[in-house]
């Protein structure tokens, strides 16, 4: 089968299609043909050498989430039928033509969604909502400060935080992308090349902060998140694109009572794994069902453009998320 393969790590260059022998669905695993996949900031650090895939998986194939067809079934999976249309979170080796996926991390793709579109939900969706709901209890009448708002997991977040009636803030880098989240849901935007988060969020709160905030930044904005946050507040770290170190105040933890979580999807136990995906089939697909939730596409590239989809993704310029598609 043709596959994305990491043949030499560093840039963009270093990733090649080539054949590569497809997986064998073992016991309680379903085989996928993959009918498109999409891009994560993990499968840069992956490319490069920064992240490696969990045990088990394989190192060269980057792709964190599918959509595909079951071509097959393993031993003992229940409740799955060749032919439906599927789609999931993955360890890895999404960039290829077939994929393996135990059956309970199945997702079935809502009739009104295309391949594409249901490849670009999973690895956003899943985050986000574990980030907001899980990790931080997001409630209705709350605020939430989302960085990054045009990536894919920011414009998932708009829609996820809208959906319970939170008030949302956002931050983007430029005024294109602030007028298309502010479609999706977005009450306030922030300009980061002209504004200062910290400012913009104290002017519309009454000097009190936001509630939550989900970064992805890390360290370049650490102390100005915590100064953000409201007397409670929660902060949750889904990633680290500034960087993974901070000097700050621990006293300002514990005059606000601050919460801090960090979470990451890919390490976890695939018991977790199964229970957030059950989570998302109960509590978010509906909502794609009926409109209230939509993927947010910003391009399509074929498999064999693979290299030019991740140069596009490190020029920061997409708007939702970046697919690669198999058909």
């Amino acid at each position: 089968m043709r596959a994305a393969v990491i043949v030499k790590q560093g840039g963009p260059e270093g990733l090649k299609v080539q054949q590569i022998e497809e997986p064998s669905p073992t016991k309680e695993e379903v085989l996928v043909a993959v009918k498109a996949t999409a891009l994560n900031r993990a499968d840069l650090a992956q490319r490069r050498g920064q992240y490696p895939a969990p045990p088990g998986i394989r190192q060269d194939v980057p792709g964190l989430e599918m959509a595909g067809v079951v071509i097959g079934l393993g031993e003992g999976v229940q409740g799955v039928q060749m032919g439906t249309r599927v789609m999931g979170l993955l360890g890895g080796a999404g960039y290829a033509e077939k994929v393996v996926i135990h059956s309970r991390m199945l997702l079935p793709i809502p009739d009104n969604l295309t391949f594409p579109e249901a490849a670009s939900l999973p690895e956003v969706y899943f985050t986000s909502y574990d980030a907001l709901f899980n990790q931080c209890a997001l409630t209705m009448r709350e605020s939430v400060l989302i960085h990054a708002a045009g990536s894919g997991v920011g414009t998932a977040a708009i829609q996820l935080a809208r959906l319970v009636g939170a008030k949302v803030f956002g931050t983007v880098g430029s005024f294109n992308k602030l007028a298309k989240a502010v479609k999706l849901g977005l009450d306030v935007g922030i300009n980061y090349q002209e504004q200062e988060f910290e400012e913009v969020v104290h002017a519309h709160t009454d000097g009190l902060g936001v509630n939550v905030i989900l970064d992805v930044i890390g360290g370049p904005y650490f102390n100005a998140n915590l100064r953000s946050l409201a007397s409670r507040g929660r902060l949750v770290l889904v990633g680290s694109m500034g960087g993974s170190q901070v000097e700050t105040n621990l006293a300002l933890l514990s005059s606000k009572r601050l919460r801090i979580h960090g979470t990451v999807l890919r390490a976890r136990p695939l018991e977790e794994k199964i229970a957030l995906s059950e989570q998302i089939k109960q509590e978010i697909l509906p909502h794609f069902e009926t409109g209230k939730l939509r993927p947010v596409v910003d391009r399509i590239f074929g498999l064999e453009e693979v290299a030019e989809a991740h140069e596009y993704m490190e020029t920061n310029q997409n708007f939702g998320k970046i697919v690669l598609s198999l058909e």
